[in-house]
């Protein structure tokens, strides 16, 4: 693949992060620029004011070109929210001449038969992520091009959205001056940070907990097999703080970054905080273990509802793995030792990693799906096979024009 520079656009609960790379050929992602902007106007990755998340979505962007010395013109952009649902389908081709090889192409055609599915009239596929193929009754291919076969399958993992939700993302998006190349799901994305390839292999389950929402993704030998998306998050956290010490918001989210611990008991009992509270005297002494058992708490009904949905889909015994936390919330103090005794498995905390550049804010589990979306559409182009593709009302201008966008994502100003 020859080098570039891209850009991406991860819109999530509590900010709006705008990551500039450049790819280099035999080298890691190389980070250009950052910009990071709070999220007004979004609520768990939706728009809720399209004014003021388009006005954030700019904020991010203009600081990435002014750290980058890039102008943006068009952006890879990450989605999450509760809308984002996952389901597994087949497709199947005919090889016509079976003295000919398969192609990239009969791979793109079975990909696209895999869509062919019955869903509502106002969901949009997103994504279809090959699992793995079947060539003439022979299991669990990775990448049959070149083969020769008469029937290709694939078994693949279709991730769908509602459309109206997309459409407003990307008016947002493109209300702030930047052209949208693809939607990307950030569950997905921050998988493709934090997780190594042996971890996918023998089986994990990736828990990206963001401020609103809980992102989830199950690999079991080497590929997806579920995705689901909980409504709770670290908001929920600051939110039960503010009810348990009776405190403003901003106070108990300070409380949760700097004092906060998933295991009381790890915590000094004498120990106390000063803290911002309601009230006449404005400011007063909290025990830190009080403020260690109302996040332990909401930690391990996160931890139950994770475990809780993987069961769903897989047992326990094939997660070799375990879990990889990722997200805001998985910075909290304790909370990798918290997850393993609620869930059982080995539970590590997952960070972006294999890039060069301006790495020290990136290097952050707040930060995997924003670094993810960059590098899930490198990946992408790299394979020469879109599994993303941008829904059709995103598409504006004539066909010179869509095309144009693909050749160059950032000009130089």
């Amino acid at each position: 693949m020859k080098g570039g520079v891209f850009a991406s656009i991860d819109i999530g609960t509590t900010k709006v992060c705008t990551v500039v790379g450049e790819v280099v050929a035999e080298q890691p992602l190389r980070i250009l620029g950052v910009g990071i902007a709070a999220a007004n106007g979004l609520n768990r990755g939706m728009v809720e004011n399209l004014r003021d998340a388009s006005e954030s979505v700019r904020a991010s962007v203009e600081q990435a070109e002014r750290s980058s010395g890039t102008r943006i013109l068009s952006a890879h952009v990450g989605l999450a929210g509760p809308h984002i649902s996952g389901q597994n389908n087949r497709g199947i081709v005919a090889i016509p001449d079976r003295d000919v090889p398969i192609s990239q192409d009969d791979v793109n055609r079975v990909l696209d038969g895999a869509r062919v599915i019955s869903i509502p009239t106002n969901r949009e596929i997103m994504h279809a992520v090959p699992r793995y193929y079947i060539v003439d009754g022979q299991d669990h291919v990775t990448d049959p091009v070149g083969m020769y076969g008469q029937r290709l399958d694939a078994e693949t993992h279709l991730i769908s959205g509602l459309t109206t939700v997309l459409q407003n993302a990307t008016k947002c998006v493109e209300s702030a001056g930047v052209q949208v190349e693809t939607l990307i799901v950030s569950s997905l994305a921050s998988a493709e940070a934090v997780l190594e390839t042996e971890e996918r292999r023998q089986g994990v389950v990736l828990a990206d907990i963001g401020g609103g929402t809980t992102d989830i993704v199950v690999f079991t030998e080497g590929s997806v097999c579920h995705t689901a998306v909980l409504p709770v998050g670290g908001n929920h956290i600051t939110r039960d703080l503010v009810i348990g010490l009776r405190c403003p918001y901003q106070s108990a989210e300070d409380a949760k970054a700097l004092y906060g611990h998933a295991i009381p008991s790890e915590i000094d009992a004498e120990e106390t905080v000063e803290l911002d509270v309601f009230g006449a005297e404005g400011r007063k002494s909290v025990e830190r273990r009080r403020i260690a058992e109302i996040a332990q708490a909401r930690v391990e009904e996160i931890c139950e509802m994770v475990i809780r949905e993987v069961r769903r889909a897989v047992h326990d015994d094939i997660l070799s793995a375990g879990m990889v936390l990722t997200g805001g919330t998985a910075n909290l103090a304790g909370i990798a030792l918290a997850a393993e005794q609620v869930t059982g498995l080995p539970v590590r905390v997952g960070a972006p990693h294999g890039l060069q550049g301006l790495i020290d804010t990136l290097s952050d589990p707040a930060y995997a799906s924003s670094v993810g979306v960059l590098q899930w559409a490198v990946r992408e182009l790299e394979s020469g096979v879109w599994q993303t593709q941008r829904p059709a009302f995103a598409f504006t201008g004539d066909l010179w024009q869509r095309l144009t966008r693909f050749v160059r994502v950032l000009l130089p100003e």
